[in-house]
């Protein structure tokens, strides 16, 4: 009897990235998908102001992306 080796077809889900459109609502902290230039948005998503791409990465949201420092205090 010979048995067959199992073949995946399932994508892993951790190396996804949404992309968004300039013009897309949005809220939240953005990078550019092509500079890498970053912003801060709470309405809508801007073309970048760098080198006018339409296409943004969402920055993960972490409680501890922003910690303070001694010169913040």
């Amino acid at each position: 009897m010979m048995i067959e080796p199992v073949v995946s077809t399932d994508v892993a889900t951790d190396d996804y990235v949404q992309f968004w459109a300039a013009g897309d609502r949005a809220k939240g902290e953005f990078h550019c998908s092509d500079c890498g230039y970053g912003v801060t948005v709470h309405t809508q998503l801007p073309a970048c102001p760098m080198c006018a791409s339409s296409s943004w990465e969402q920055k993960p949201w972490s409680p501890f992306t922003r910690t303070a420092t001694l010169s913040d205090l």
